[in-house]
């Protein structure tokens, strides 16, 4: 019974191969054990006898097919065989010839399917027998090339090189069953692989299964490396049988081997051949045609094991039905069944009785009532009645629901007070905020843009003064009045020039202890999982001894004893370089120290303490003695770098960096520096650019949080908002003409575009919340108000024309006013559309 099944698991591979077909009644047993199985078709544990715990020792030993042909090929395929002596073959057709041999010995109707090894034995003899024969024909045939066409194929045909050559694929498609060995895990998986694949083929398969390169991947058999050349076959596994490996990475901790978990597929042939038994003895092979399912499998229930889990589904089978015979004729049918529905009222028959007192029967009357009838009513009057009581109804629900309405509208319209009230008090607030934050600016200015607030208010006050003198006097006393004005305003900015000179000497103490600060911290960096690292280096270490010592030595109130320990420490770190500076700061430190011996006080020395503390931080901003301060310097120590990026300001004479140089949108050459061109606005203009600034600031904030990579606000200085705001929109709101710059921001008028110059608006802020609510501005407005606003976007557009950096963006526009035009229009024509 076993040989039976295995013919026909054999017999079903062959099925489709021509060739076969013709040589099955000579060769069947013997072809089915060669025939081509793809790793699909096999079954894993019939091939792998071990990891079928199902089969017995008898079986195995059946299942596993002696692969004495195999041995054969071996011995035959050694250098000096019969590859040697025909030049002309190929690699592998000795090993093709023996199989060709094994396949067209003939075998007798008793003969089963698996061979025992006396019978391969015979085979094998028989081989050798046909090998010897063909190396006599080939050596009578003639040996020039040119006696024999290359090409002629029916002549090879016959041959026995050309039977060797055109076997090869038969046993080269022989599958074997594989067991790999994942080390060091000791994972094993099982596969089916052709007989003829190398080892090569499989580091490719499993390197892509595991997703590692094949480099890493080495194979080795019986503790032995296995070269990529080398085949299945030349390992002495046997046709169909089972060969061990194990596998390895070379680099286990980049690329380790997991746990192999491989598809297995199994696909159907098209054609199976089935051994049926007809009658006693008899047995008759039948073609069986598989068809492929055209849907899937429905579900039709089941049933699950309780203990095991395990769920088995009902299955079911369907044949195709008959197509009915086409009669030439189209028909359609149309036929639909409905419900026919009928609603009518019933009143079924109450049946009643009544008990009266007669002869033989006697009914108490204890109980008995007296009834009168009542005034009758009219159905006229019934339904009056009913409707006074829905009336009656309607009106107390009425008077419910308007309850309700107005206790929610007066809900509605205390919350609205409240939030009027806290906005009004938010206002309120912040307003006093900003003016007591300006108000603390003007009386302890500590920023460049506090000293340009004061300025700003000296240059309005100088003004108000200048119109009031001249609409009130006139002649000598105007001319006294002025020079009066101009000897306050000189006072005025003597007194701003010595606020100016505290703070500078502040802002410098602020600005070396953050030099120092900076140079001292450590290297920071995110890992990978988030956290923050940081990492000390040589340099940070000794740029933090510095500023400790520089630290210390301006520390007040310190004792004799510890002022020394101070100085000690700064002449012992000082003297690790010889130079003038260091000569010089070693020469003040052995000063003071002796003074202190003599007893000095200490505001005696405060000259020579800061003398001291002056060439320290000389020292410490000296990269030779500091390397950590060289990447901090605005001067840099490569001189080839000076020569980049350097320009002539012709105010000052100096040549500075380009980013000392401000530069509007619409410069064409690089002017004067930062600092002459501030001098130049506190000695003239005197104008306070630091809401514009701020209005700027929150521009760009609120494009960049629209995440459409706008760039035409990134690209604005002060000064081009300032035109912006003053000359096109006349620094007030476009709604409500409110003109106070801190509570007006500009948005963009159409939200769905960036923000441009000609696709703005200025409003106040709750404006702004309002207007960026609308899904489409043209029909929200008035068409008076879309023309005023589309003309001042004409304004802008013709003054940033002139800017280069402009007029890609300007390129891109014609579609987008094209689009404008067109809903104008369309605007213009709705008789609805409101007026603002």
């Amino acid at each position: 019974m076993e040989d039976q099944q295995e013919k026909t698991s054999y017999n079903e591979s062959e099925a489709g191969s021509p060739k076969e077909s013709e040589m099955e009644h000579e060769t069947q047993t013997t072809h089915s054990l060669l025939s081509p199985v793809t790793a699909r078709d096999v079954d894993l544990n019939v091939l792998n006898p071990v990891d079928n715990p199902e089969l017995t020792e008898d079986e195995t030993e059946t299942s596993q097919i002696p692969a004495t042909s195999q041995e054969l090929v071996s011995e035959n395929c050694e250098p000096g065989g019969i590859l040697n002596e025909f030049p002309s073959l190929q690699e592998g057709t000795a090993e093709d010839y023996v199989r060709d041999s094994v396949e067209n010995v003939p075998l007798n109707d008793s003969d089963s399917v698996v061979h025992t090894g006396m019978e391969y034995d015979s085979l094998e003899q028989h081989a050798v027998l046909e090998i010897s024969q063909a190396e006599e024909s080939m050596e009578n045939e003639p040996s020039h090339p040119s006696a024999v066409p290359s090409g002629s194929h029916s002549e090879r045909e016959g041959s026995p090189v050309g039977k060797i050559v055109t076997n090869l694929d038969v046993l080269q498609d022989t599958t074997v069953t594989v067991k790999i060995m994942a080390l060091p895990d000791d994972h094993v998986a099982t596969i089916a692989f052709a007989i003829g694949r190398t080892i090569g083929n499989l580091k490719e398969y499993f390197a892509a299964e595991l997703k590692i390169p094949e480099h890493v991947i080495q194979i080795m058999f019986n503790g032995k490396m296995v070269d990529d050349s080398e085949t299945l076959l030349r390992l002495g596994v046997r046709p169909h049988g089972t060969i061990q490996l194990e596998m390895s990475s070379t680099d286990p901790e980049n690329y380790p081997i997991k746990s192999l978990k491989l598809q297995q597929e199994y696909n159907m042939p098209d054609v199976i051949t089935v051994r049926v038994q007809t009658d006693a003895g008899t047995f008759q092979d039948v073609v069986v045609e598989i068809e492929r399912p055209t849907r899937q499998k429905p579900f039709l229930g089941g049933y699950r094991h309780k203990i095991s889990g395990l769920e088995f589904h009902h299955a079911g089978t369907q044949t195709i039905p008959k197509r009915r015979p086409d009669k030439g004729i189209e028909t359609f049918c149309r036929d639909t069944q409905t419900v026919e529905e009928k609603h009518q009222h019933q009143q079924t028959t109450s049946d009643t009785s009544t008990q009266m007192t007669k002869i033989g029967c006697y009914v108490a009357n204890m109980k008995d009532k007296l009834i009168t009838p009542g005034k009758y009513f009219t159905a006229a009057e019934y339904h009056a009645r009913r409707l006074k009581a829905v009336i009656i109804l309607q009106k107390y629900l009425r008077r419910f629901l308007a309850k309700k309405l107005v206790e929610q509208l007066r809900e509605e319209k205390l919350k609205r007070e409240e939030w009027v009230r806290m906005e009004d008090q938010r206002k309120k607030k912040e307003k006093e905020d900003r003016l007591k934050r300006e108000y603390e600016r003007r009386m302890n200015p500590k920023t460049r843009d506090d000293f340009d607030l004061l300025y700003h208010a000296l240059e309005q006050w100088r003004l108000e003064e200048v119109e009031r003198i001249n609409d009130t006097l006139q002649g000598a006393e105007r001319k006294a009045a002025l020079c009066a004005l101009l000897e306050q305003e000189t006072q005025l900015i003597a007194s701003i020039g010595r606020h100016k000179l505290d703070a500078d000497i502040e802002n410098g103490v602020k600005q070396v202890m953050a030099l120092l600060n900076k140079c001292a911290e450590p290297k920071k960096w995110k890992a990978f999982n988030g956290k923050s690292i940081e990492m000390d280096t040589q340099y940070t270490i000794r740029a933090r001894e510095l500023r400790d010592i520089y630290f210390s030595i301006n520390m007040n109130y310190l004792s004799q004893d510890e002022r020394l320990d101070a100085l000690l420490t700064l002449k012992h770190t000082v003297k690790e370089h010889n130079c003038k500076l260091t000569q010089e700061l070693v020469e003040l430190i052995d000063r003071e120290a002796d003074l202190l011996m003599r007893g000095v006080k200490d505001t005696n020395l405060d000259g020579l303490r800061k003398r001291i503390a002056t060439l320290f931080l000389q020292y410490i901003k000296t990269p030779t003695f500091n390397p950590e301060v060289a990447r901090l310097l605005k001067v840099p120590q490569d001189p080839t770098k000076l020569r980049k990026n350097v320009y002539f300001c012709p105010s000052c004479r100096n040549y500075l960096l380009s980013t000392e140089f401000p530069l509007s949108a619409n410069s064409r050459v690089v002017g004067r520096c930062r600092q002459c061109t501030r001098l130049d606005n506190e000695a003239r203009l005197r104008e306070d650019l630091s809401k514009y600034k701020l209005m700027l600031k929150n521009l760009c904030k609120a494009e960049t949080d629209y995440g459409d990579e706008s760039k035409i606000a990134m690209l604005l200085q002060e000064q081009d908002l300032q035109y912006l705001v003053e000359n096109i929109w006349a620094c007030q709101s476009a709604l409500s003409a409110c003109n106070d710059l801190v509570d007006l921001v500009l948005i963009r008028w159409d939200k769905y575009y960036e923000w441009s110059p000609w696709n703005c608006i200025l409003l106040t802020k709750d404006e702004a919340a309002a207007h960026l609510k609308l899904d489409n501005a043209i029909q929200a407005y008035g068409v008076l108000f879309i023309r005023k606003i589309k003309h001042k976007h004409t304004l802008a557009k013709n003054y940033f024309s002139q800017i280069p950096a402009m007029a890609p963006f300007l390129q891109n526009q014609g579609s987008y006013q094209s689009l404008l035009g067109n809903e104008l229009l369309i605007a213009k024509t709705n008789p609805a559309t409101t007026q603002v």
